[in-house]
């Protein structure tokens, strides 16, 4: 039997630093060792706090190596997956159609076809769709009510009523007082 020395497990949800997955860190490890092999200098570059850190994201990159190996070995590529996918969730008639749909979802996205991003026009999200909307119903001038019957359709205009005398008087008054305390008379 092979004594094999086995390696920490990395849980990407801890409150422990060491069991992160550092892929940032990983990668400007890689950067840095292209530069020097000294430990304390990389520790530098990739801004941990021990030389153990950067030992430790060393061995993160080794067990992903050996990782890729395995799946490789296995016969586990981007061909099984998708063809995994293909099999057993879209082409079978008995899976249900929501599964379906997320197994067309899940191949959409890997492709980056997950939104839609229309070309033709200039405006990109809905919000200036809806102003440009909005502007162009308003150019057009008010709008026919249409009641039960195709016929009695009319032209509507909004008449603001008049402000009594005694409310205008009261924000004359609010007005004032409000003049009195900010500007200081």
């Amino acid at each position: 039997m092979k004594n094999n020395k086995l390696k920490p497990v990395i849980l990407i949800n801890s409150r422990f630093n060491y069991h992160k997955q550092n892929t940032f860190q990983q990668l400007l490890l890689l950067k840095g060792l292209q530069i020097t092999q000294d430990p304390k200098e990389l520790k530098k570059m990739i801004g941990v706090r021990t030389v153990a850190e950067v030992y430790r994201t060393l061995d993160k990159m080794a067990m992903r190596k050996e990782y890729h190996v395995a799946l490789a070995e296995a016969g586990i590529d981007f061909n099984y997956i998708v063809k995994g996918i293909k099999d057993h969730v879209c082409e079978n008639p008995l899976s249900n159609p929501g599964t379906k749909l997320k197994g067309y979802q899940a191949l959409l996205k890997s492709l980056g076809l997950d939104e839609y991003k229309g070309e033709g026009s200039n405006t990109s999200n809905w919000e200036e769709l809806l102003v440009k909307k909005i502007e162009e119903d308003a150019a057009k001038g008010p709008k026919k009510l249409q009641g039960k019957k195709e016929e009695s359709t009319e032209m509507y205009e909004v008449i603001e009523p008049e402000i009594p005398a005694s409310v205008k008087a009261s924000e004359d008054k609010e007005r004032e007082i409000f003049k009195s305390i900010y500007e200081g008379k």
